[in-house]
């Protein structure tokens, strides 16, 4: 029925946002921006009609929850960075159907989730920066999925993905593609410190194991890299948990997952975490999944 056209882990740094803006920053994050411009032209390319995203800044405590409001339209000030994304205007529209076909799926899989379309739950920055970039024109129509899952298990975020790819390509009609919007290593440089740090990772080892990680998807090698996972979201403060990766891989095919990734953005530093636009080639479940 439906297709998963393409899949891809991103970058949302605020400092996209203020690299627009007249200053000492303005161009810092060209290279991050024209990533996801050239994977909004893939989108098109491929017809694309509805984006998803994993969003590590939409914090939930219970259960699985997707965002699929007809339509999203605010000014959003980001309260964690509110010096970095200010009075931010938006508009997109949504795609109720499929956000409950992703819940209803993700429910009947054991992994208990909820769809809201009948809300006044706002966008976070996870899925508005890309969007920024990638959707301007609102030639997309945008589901947000909670990824910053305080109390749940990796275990289950794949599951969860398994969903959203069942839920595509065996009952919507229409083409997606998912992201899982979120950072590699996420230890942010420590307050009083966050302007020498703009462009610097905040350890060497942080770094190494971010590019070791990159080093495994560009081979392909998504089974070290799945068993990796929860050691390396924990002792590399991995942004919302990482769940958004787990998601991600869930959707691929977790640990049989063989493609190799290819680098739209190469890896690069903010504010001491480490970032990166990599599109993951969709390929077909192995039996059974």
């Amino acid at each position: 029925m439906g297709t998963l056209a393409l899949a891809a882990k991103i970058t949302h740094v605020p400092s996209m946002y203020l690299s627009e803006l007249d200053g000492p920053h303005k161009g810092c994050r060209q290279a991050a921006i024209d990533g996801h411009v050239e994977i909004g032209r893939r989108c098109r390319a491929l017809g694309v009609d509805t984006i998803v995203v994993f969003d590590v800044h939409w914090l939930v405590n219970a259960e699985y929850h997707v965002n699929c409001a007809p339509q999203f339209e605010g000014v959003y000030t980001s309260n964690e960075l509110p010096h970095f994304i200010r009075n931010m205007p938006y508009a997109y529209p949504g795609n109720t159907r499929l956000g409950q076909l992703i819940a209803e799926t993700a429910t009947e899989m054991g992994v208990k989730s909820r769809a809201h379309h009948d809300t006044t739950l706002e966008l976070e920055y996870g899925t508005l920066v890309p969007m920024r970039y990638m959707n301007a024109d609102r030639h997309f129509k945008v589901v947000s999925v909670s990824a910053w899952c305080m109390w749940h298990d990796l275990k289950d975020s794949e599951r969860f993905g398994r969903a959203v790819r069942r839920a595509i390509e065996q009952r919507y009609d229409g083409t997606v593609a998912v992201f899982a919007s979120g950072s590699l290593s996420h230890h942010f440089a420590d307050n009083g410190h966050a302007p020498e740090f703009m462009h610097r990772m905040w350890d060497p080892f942080l770094e190494q194991m971010d590019l070791r990680v990159v080093e495994l998807w560009q081979r392909g090698d998504f089974a070290t890299f799945t068993r990796m996972l929860p050691m390396y979201a924990e002792r590399c403060f991995g942004e919302g948990g990482m769940h958004d990766t787990a998601m991600l891989l869930g959707v691929l095919g977790g640990e049989h997952y063989r493609e190799p990734a290819e680098i739209v953005t190469p890896f690069f530093a903010s504010s001491g975490t480490g970032q990166i636009n990599a599109v993951f080639p969709v390929a077909p479940l192995p039996p059974g999944a």
